[in-house]
């Protein structure tokens, strides 16, 4: 293995910290989704690494693709291009139903008091009757949510990654295609749950007070930003 496959695979490790943390949407929902649904520190890792793992995958496999049958590097980004579009308006579709649904959510949970003797003194205490609780024979929607983000996640490209590939492929060197794509992942997938991990345990001392019940909203309008953020700005 020659010093330009090695120099290209710390350039591969670069890229993909950098791409990834100047990326929101690769943290930014699960963030905002723990908060919201009061996700384990556990699930939210795990969650995050496998939409990670899934992330990096089908742009590594198009790759090897594109290798294997010697697809030009051109047609290999316009598909990319294309993956990223519905990706990005997969998550603003997702973040803005997920918000209207959070709205509307907060609204019925509108705290609001009634009047009570106690002891002969007359008293008020506000409640809500749409408080979060599991249903354990019921269908919980929860559950879903994790899969819509997979599959977004899936759908969307690591875009560097292919170019990346194509080098040391056209140097034929499948070791130096492994290697590149190997730290591209790792570094993808593990600056997704270092961010996730630090500000999600910075978030556990925030409190939102009266706004708690409009976490699913924010959770919401936090995704369908991060998908806008792709498509306007190129993040």
């Amino acid at each position: 293995m020659n010093d330009s496959i090695l120099l290209l695979a710390a350039t591969a490790a670069s890229i993909g910290f950098v791409h990834t943390l100047f990326g929101p949407d690769h943290y930014l929902p699960f963030i905002a989704m723990r908060k919201a649904r009061g996700w384990s520190m556990a699930r939210t890792m795990s969650i995050t690494f496998l939409c990670g793992l899934g992330h990096v995958l089908g742009s590594v496999v198009l790759g090897l693709v594109g290798v294997a049958f010697g697809l030009a590097l051109g047609r290999l980004e316009a598909f990319e291009a294309v993956r990223g579009n519905l990706a990005a308006q997969a998550l603003v579709i997702f973040g803005f139903t997920y918000c209207v649904w959070g709205i509307h959510r907060a609204l019925r949970n509108k705290p609001h008091s009634h009047a009570h003797l106690h002891d002969g003194e007359p008293h008020t205490h506000e409640h809500g009757h749409h408080h979060d609780h599991a249903h354990p024979h019921g269908r919980n929607t929860g559950n879903i949510t994790p899969w819509v983000l997979f599959t977004i996640f899936v759908l969307g490209p690591c875009e560097p990654l292919i170019p990346l590939i194509m080098y040391p492929a056209a140097q034929h060197s499948l070791a130096g295609v492994l290697l590149v794509a190997g730290i591209f992942s790792v570094a993808t997938v593990g600056t997704m749950l270092a961010v996730v991990l630090g500000a999600s345990w910075g978030l556990g001392f925030v409190r939102l007070g009266a706004a708690e019940r409009f976490s699913h909203a924010l959770a919401g309008a936090a995704i369908c930003v991060s998908g806008l953020a792709i498509q306007l700005l190129g993040l």
